[in-house]
């Protein structure tokens, strides 16, 4: 597989968020809003990067009984440099991600990514692969929180978009709302790809 397939199969073939319905619990708890969406995105590939490059330095020296405990590890490694640095230089953010970030540590997409691509692979490959996970879960979040806000508040960024005339439908910042917001774009990305497929 070329460098460039694997890294923009993470970007449709296998968007984390609407193909592998990875990541889902973070995605509907902090989307209300594109900032929160864009902070966890990044905070999640940050960790990702790092661990599929760690797991691939090291995965020939990892005996296959503690491979999962050992990759872990490694996560866990990455996300507490995570949760310290956005603590230290993103505040605001860091309070209203809260719990999350440090919940990035069982997020199935990147023990997954560890797991099953950089266990397996070269340092380049894992990169690559990280890379463009971490960007199709970091560009579906903006997504899901960008159409939260604008439905729910008539803003995105915090810059009101909508007419005055707008009245927000609270439903779509509470969590039934991102369930309802994640469905109606996880049919969309289905209907583009069954014409797609049928092209």
């Amino acid at each position: 597989m070329s460098a460039w397939k694997i890294f923009i199969r993470g970007l449709w073939e296998e968007v984390p968020l609407f193909r592998l319905v990875l990541g889902l619990c973070p995605a509907l708890a902090v989307t209300t809003s594109l900032i929160n969406g864009l902070g966890m995105g990044l905070a999640t590939t940050s960790v990702l990067l790092g661990s599929n490059f760690v797991v691939s330095l090291v995965r020939k020296r990892i005996p296959a009984k503690i491979r999962i405990p050992s990759f872990i590890v490694i996560i866990a490694s990455f996300v507490t440099i995570v949760d310290l640095m956005m603590h230290g230089f993103t505040p605001e953010l860091h309070r209203a991600l809260g719990i999350f970030i440090p919940l990035i540590v069982v997020n199935c997409l990147i023990l997954g990514r560890a797991e099953a691509f950089a266990s397996k692979n070269n340092l380049g490959r894992s990169l690559l692969d990280g890379a463009g996970m971490g960007l199709g879960f970091t560009l579906a979040l903006c997504l899901l929180g960008a159409v939260r806000e604008i439905l729910g508040s008539g803003a995105i960024g915090g810059f009101p978009v909508a007419p005055e005339s707008y009245r927000p439908v609270l439903l779509f910042i509470l969590p039934p709302g991102g369930f309802i917001v994640f469905g109606l774009l996880l049919a969309g990305f289905n209907l583009l790809d069954s014409k797609r497929g049928g092209e």
